[in-house]
């Protein structure tokens, strides 16, 4: 499919557009606070706190009389950064060691690597943050450490996967023939065919990155005050429910949204990229 045909198909996608549109709606406001926000985030206003959404305050204010929306927009700044991270790391170390494994296939390189894989994946994130938090202390270091080596396994077992059965094909056996190793051959010709698996799953592992900083935050050991993040406003909204529901609702909102759009977003690249899929639509 020509470039032109790519961009027309992905217009007629729903999930992907509107993906986009949410995503893109959170990333515009996380830039967009680097430079102007409504009010100061770390200005305190104790006269003004546990104020409804109005016109002067759009989402209202918190028990410290902080406006909702501005944290809302800067906490958009650490939860992309947090996820952006953490999703390189997993990336950037899961992706080689999926590829090696593929290479080795039965040797002990891959034993090792696919077992390794599995002791972390008995550890789930929140847990990983627990023992590293414990040691090092509470931070959004420590946090994105803590998503980033969850998102290795996720990274070496699909790319792992894909790679195997390419390593059959006519034309690997040719550049086998050729004298190219296996590390030229990985590089050269499996990696750029399993690219389209490792965008749809960045994606994926990209929301899920923005769901375990919201969590790490809300038990306290992700990002700390005074640095806004979605995660602890909940978390500070909780006693407060009954009488400012509206600080569990918004930041509750833009997770979800955020979380949604990069979803659809994903499912949208998936068909788009998947020439099955693509070619089976009307």
């Amino acid at each position: 499919m020509t470039e032109e045909g790519l961009f027309r198909a992905a217009l007629r996608s729903r999930n992907l557009v509107v993906g986009n549109l949410l995503a893109a709606a959170f990333a515009i406001g996380a830039l967009l606070s680097f430079f102007w926000t409504p009010y100061d985030v770390t200005e305190l206003a104790i006269a003004t706190r546990l104020q409804a959404p109005s016109g002067v305050h759009w989402f209202g204010t918190d028990h410290f009389g902080r406006d909702i929306l501005s944290m809302i927009m800067v906490g958009a700044q650490t939860s992309i950064a947090v996820a952006i991270v953490a999703v390189g790391i997993g990336m950037g170390i899961g992706v080689p060691l999926g590829l090696a494994a593929a290479a080795r296939r039965g040797s002990l390189l891959d034993e090792t690597i696919m077992r390794g894989n599995d002791l972390v994946f008995a550890f789930p994130s929140l847990l990983i943050a627990i023992m590293i938090t414990t040691v090092f202390g509470p931070s959004a270091l420590n946090a994105i450490i803590a998503i980033g080596i969850f998102n290795i396994p996720v990274f070496a077992r699909l790319t792992r996967g894909a790679a195997l059965p390419l390593w059959t094909r006519d034309y690997i056996l040719s550049a086998r023939v050729s004298g190219k190793g296996p590390v030229r051959i990985s590089v050269e010709h499996i990696l750029p065919n399993v690219t389209n698996l490792l965008i749809v799953q960045g994606t994926i592992q990209f929301s899920l990155g923005i769901l375990a900083e919201a969590a790490l935050s809300y038990v306290g050991l992700g990002v700390q005050p005074p640095t806004p993040s979605w995660g602890r406003m909940l978390a500070d909204s909780q006693t407060l429910i009954a009488i400012a529901p509206h600080m569990a609702m918004f930041p509750g909102f833009a997770i979800l949204l955020t979380v949604l759009g990069l979803n659809l977003a994903g499912d949208g690249l998936r068909d788009l990229l998947d020439p099955r899929i693509r070619n089976a639509q009307p």
